[in-house]
């Protein structure tokens, strides 16, 4: 899609003639949330979950929320409608709108700016997935307030270059000693079958797709936990994976150039990985 149709407020546009003003809080100071929805043959994948978080976030710093949900997903259902792609990634933009500069919350009533627009959905190849992936290490220099899908990824952005300048798919990262999450994706680590992951604090963005995990683990009969991960338990991992809604479930093989378990995705990433498939059938 060259220029695909957005949405900026209330009107179907063209990406190309989409603007904001200047002043618009998002552009000046980060402030607003997004959303990312994949649409599988036009239909959104666990959607009132995401909704929910977009909520969430909304609601965590002070946006008012212009829409239900059923609004929402009617305006997702517009945009998907008037692209042409039968699988897409849905983003939902929502800042504070436009103000005067000021630091602080502005005083008068100010109108949410409200943007989505649709990217063409790009997954790991079915030849990557049977490969695996190689990541780096990092420590997790971000704000403490992860659990918030804000707009202001810089630190996410600084790790997501440390990973392209590395050459691999992803930086691990670590906060004094412990798993926190990737640049963009949530981190499992498997230790005799049984799957493990950080758990949901203010220190890691819950993915959509942890709470999807957590289910497909007790369906496929996966012992599951979520605590504390140390470093040392990540480097002698039977397998460590990465979740994310433009990755889905996708195995890493090295770290650090360290293989990860035997270097080949392991059994548990291939129950998850079908049983994935199988829910996003289910649509």
């Amino acid at each position: 899609m060259d220029d695909p149709i957005v949405y900026l407020n209330g009107q179907l546009t063209p990406l190309s003639e989409a603007k904001i003003p200047v002043l618009d809080r998002g552009f000046i100071f980060g402030d607003g949330v997004y959303e990312v929805i994949p649409m599988y043959d036009r239909k959104p994948f666990r959607g009132s979950q995401h909704i929910a978080r977009l909520f969430r976030s909304l609601g965590t710093i002070g946006i008012p929320n212009p829409h239900n949900e059923a609004e929402w997903l009617a305006l997702i259902a517009r945009v998907v409608d008037a692209n042409t792609l039968q699988d897409q990634m849905i983003y939902i933009q929502v800042t504070r709108g436009v103000a005067k500069r000021g630091h602080a919350f502005p005083k008068e009533d100010v109108t949410p700016t409200v943007f989505i627009m649709t990217n063409t959905m790009v997954l790991p190849s079915a030849a990557v997935r049977a490969k695996g992936v190689a990541c780096v290490s990092m420590e997790d220099k971000r704000w403490l307030n992860c659990q918030i899908k804000s707009i202001s990824l810089l630190g996410n952005v600084l790790a997501a270059q440390h990973a392209a300048e590395h050459d691999v798919t992803e930086a691990i990262q670590f906060r004094d000693g412990f798993l926190s999450e990737a640049s963009s994706s949530n981190v499992w680590i498997v230790k005799d079958g049984k799957l493990s992951a950080p758990p949901k604090d203010n220190l890691i963005l819950e993915g959509i797709r942890y709470g999807l995990i957590e289910e497909l683990c007790k369906a496929e009969g996966i012992v599951f936990e979520a605590r504390k991960i140390t470093e040392v338990e990540v480097f002698s991992a039977d397998e460590v994976l990465l979740s994310s809604a433009s990755k889905e479930i996708l195995p890493v093989v090295s770290i650090d150039g360290k293989t990860v378990g035997n270097g080949t995705p392991g059994p548990v990433f291939a129950k998850l990985y079908a049983a994935y498939q199988a829910a996003k059938q289910a649509l």
